[in-house]
Parts: C-alpha cells; structure tokens; sequence
C-alpha cells in the first residue's frame, strides 16, 4: 500500500492546475526518471538467454538480425547481451529517457567477460523473481556455437557496440534509443525479427495501440517474447489488492504518476493479441493463492475468467497470424 504522504500527493495531482506548481511538477520528473532495468551485467546475460532459449524450445528463430525492447529503463544491458550474442542492431523505445552511456558501457564490459568464459545462466537462486524458468541454465552451446560467438565478440565489433553506446545518433550506430516513443512510425514496418520486454507491459496505458505499432514492427517471420507482472508494485497490501479497488478509489491512489501499472489482467493482453493478429505460441503462467475474497474485488474484474485473480506473472512468446 502506498504511504499516506504518497495517497495524499497521487491525490493531490488530480486537482486542475496543481501539477503546474514547480514543487509537484518536479517531484512528477524525478520520479519519472532512473526507473527500471538493471546495471547488472549477470542479470542482462540471464533475462536475454531465458528469451532466447524458450524460442528455441518453441521452435522460433534464435538468431534474430533486428532486435527491439520496450521500456528497457536505465540500462540497455538485455539488448547489449543480443549484440554480443549476433543480433545486427537494438531498437530500445521508453516513455521516458532513463539510460546512462556510462552505466551501460560498465554493463557490456561485465556482458563480454560472461560470453568469454562461456558462464551458466544465472539462475533462480540468484534472480528468484526473473521469468520464465528454465529446465537447465547451462551455457547453451545448442544456439550459441563457437563460429557464431567468435563472429559476435570480434574486438572490432565489440568496439563498434562501445561507439554506440556513446553516439545512438550516428548512421553507424548499431543502438537505435527513442524516448520517448510514440507510434508505429518509428521503426521501418516489417523489419523487426524478435520484439522485447521484461516486466513492462503492465505499465503500458495505450495497450491497444502498442500492439497494433508492434505487429507493424515485425518481420513476417519475426515474434514477440515478453513477460508481464500483473501485481501490484506497491500499490495495495495484497500482491493483487489492485483489483480490488473501484475506479474511483484506483484513480485517486494513482494520481499523476507516469510510470504506474495499468491493472489490465492476462485475459485482456491474450484477447488484444487476438483481435490485433498475433497467435501465442508459448505460454507460461504463474499463479499465487490469493487472500481476497472474491467480492473484494471490483466489479470489471469480477466478470473475466477466475484464473485472472490469481496470475501473478505471464511470459509469452506469440507470432504474426499472416
């Protein structure tokens, strides 16, 4: 459950002009900023081979040329792990900029030296919240051969990579970063062979139109492989006490802020891939007991399937329906 100071600012900013006082318009940007991702390289290398070895297990392309991530926060470490590991160029879009070049060269060194050694995946022990689980977290030599790896981690590539990082603006750049990002525009369509993300759509308001941009944005042959935290972040006692407010009640514990969650619970994101073209491939869900009872919760979510009340996380991987 939010603080009482935090009820009483969310509040506070739904009254007309109050988020034009300096004092609540800058407390609105810090807390937009530094949000999200992870200056972990070990984190990265575990969240990007766990993408890359369920497509695999689902019969999906392992060695994606265009790779894209939404809301990657203040590290591109996910998308630098791609690079490294073959893909030819990283699209990262976030509502707001968060990433540092600093940062995020420390990132790829750490990257570099996992890849050298050929390391195991961190695994649940390490990153007990990290989705989805793996039946092994061996290094996966399978998908990532030697001629392949030795192609990847050339010295002159890598350098390019660290080029980058500093410059996302130069015609070279292998590192597209757009915050904020608006619209299926931005990317060529159809040129995307894997689109991205880790615990972010949940935080996505325009849903509809994100997945419209991202069918767009793929390659006939190209998939999405995303993972969803459907709890509550802090926003109730309860890991889902979200959906037990009204949307009076919602609307006031939210206020302003710019990075809250959307309640949206799975049945919503598998009927808007449906009704936008895609078909789900893989499906890993996860499920908690709840204390709620079920006239807790709020009418509009009463009414969808029961297991929505109780999925905590969902990874997905799903393709076009050409």
């Amino acid at each position: 459950m939010p603080s009482t100071f935090r009820l009483l600012f969310n509040a506070a900013t739904l009254i007309p002009g109050v988020t034009r006082l300096p004092p609540i318009r800058r407390k609105l940007e810090d807390d937009s900023k530094g949000t999200g991702g992870s200056g972990s390289p070990r984190y990265c290398y575990s969240v990007w081979l766990r993408h890359l070895i369920t497509a695999a297990d689902s019969g999906l392309n392992t060695n994606p040329r265009n790779v894209a991530e939404l809301g990657p926060g203040d590290s591109l470490g996910v998308g630098l792990a791609a690079l490294l590991m073959g893909a030819e160029r990283y699209y990262a879009f976030d509502v707001v900029e968060h990433a540092s070049a600093e940062g995020n060269l420390s990132v790829l060194d750490g990257l570099v030296e996992l890849l050298r050694e050929r390391a195991p995946i961190p695994d649940n022990r390490e990153f007990p919240r990290v989705v989805p689980a793996l039946p092994s977290y061996e290094f996966p030599q399978r998908i990532l051969g030697e001629q392949r790896l030795r192609a990847a981690l050339d010295p002159k590539r890598i350098e390019r990579i660290r080029a980058s990082l500093k410059d996302c603006t130069s015609p070279d750049s292998l590192i597209t970063y757009r915050a904020p990002w608006y619209g299926s525009e931005l990317i060529e369509p159809g040129s995307i062979d894997m689109l991205f993300s880790q615990a972010v759509l949940e935080h996505v308001d325009a849903l509809r139109e994100t997945y419209v941009a991202m069918r767009a944005w793929l390659a006939p042959t190209g998939f999405l492989s995303h993972c969803v935290d459907f709890k509550s972040h802090g926003f109730a006692a309860e890991w889902n006490g979200h959906w037990a407010y009204s949307d009076l009640a919602w609307k006031v514990v939210r206020g302003k802020a710019i990075w809250a969650i959307n309640r949206e619970p799975w049945s919503k994101h598998k009927r808007l891939l449906e009704e936008t073209g895609f078909r789900i491939v893989h499906e890993d869900a996860i499920r908690r007991t709840s204390s709620i009872p079920a006239h807790r919760f709020a009418a509009r979510f009463r009414g969808g399937p029961a297991t929505d009340l109780t999925t905590s996380e969902v990874f997905y991987q799903a393709v076009k329906v050409l």
